[in-house]
């Protein structure tokens, strides 16, 4: 005698064809989850940079302000070189200001070697591996990969046509590379504000 030995749907197992789009589906997921993990560590490592640049920018536009309020500089002195002015024309590298105290003018130098920081360009001082600032093993990070320029422009009235004589525009902008496997890639940044003869 022969029975037939019927299975139930519940005891069917997996065909090859639903196991290869499981394994699909989930390969296209890992991969797009290392793809957001690469953005992530990517964006991390230039926080450190973006946060420098935006220090530098507005470090100098101060700078500028507190050289006018204190009548250390005229307010026909807040001009390019080009224009008759202090501040330099073009993209500089970071220096130490000079005897005039201000930065990106024709007396800035070569900052002094200190602590961990060779001589040269600025240089930012950084927590060492124990992760607190102040202490031996501190490493400095050379800011020789930034530019600052400052840039001063006219201001026009209302009218579009004539320039008012007090008000200027105080553009600084800060370029830096960050270096990868794939060669520099630039970033820019930039902060502006207008600046009148009146404190």
């Amino acid at each position: 005698m022969r029975h037939r030995i019927s299975r139930s749907p519940a005891q069917d197992g997996f065909t090859l064809i639903e196991t290869m789009i499981a394994i699909a589906i989930m390969g296209i997921g890992i991969v797009t989850l290392i793809a957001v993990f690469g953005t992530a560590v990517s964006a991390t490592q230039n926080a450190e940079e973006n946060l420098i640049a935006r220090e530098k920018a507005l470090q100098a536009l101060e700078s500028v302000y507190t050289a006018r309020n204190n009548q250390q500089i005229s307010f026909a002195q807040i001009a390019n070189i080009s224009s008759g002015g202090i501040f330099t024309s073009g993209a500089t590298q970071l220096l130490c200001a000079g005897p005039d105290g201000l930065v990106n003018t024709s007396d800035d130098v070569n900052c002094p070697a200190s602590g961990p920081c060779a001589a040269g360009p600025e240089c930012v001082v950084l927590p060492g591996p124990d992760g607190i600032l102040g202490t031996a093993d501190d490493v400095g990070m050379s800011l020789a990969n930034f530019t600052r320029q400052i840039q001063i422009n006219s201001v026009l009235e209302a009218d579009g046509i004539t320039l008012n004589p007090n008000l200027k525009q105080v553009v600084v902008t800060i370029t830096y590379t960050t270096g990868g496997n794939g060669g520099s890639t630039p970033h820019v940044y930039t902060v502006s504000s207008l600046i009148s003869p009146f404190h």
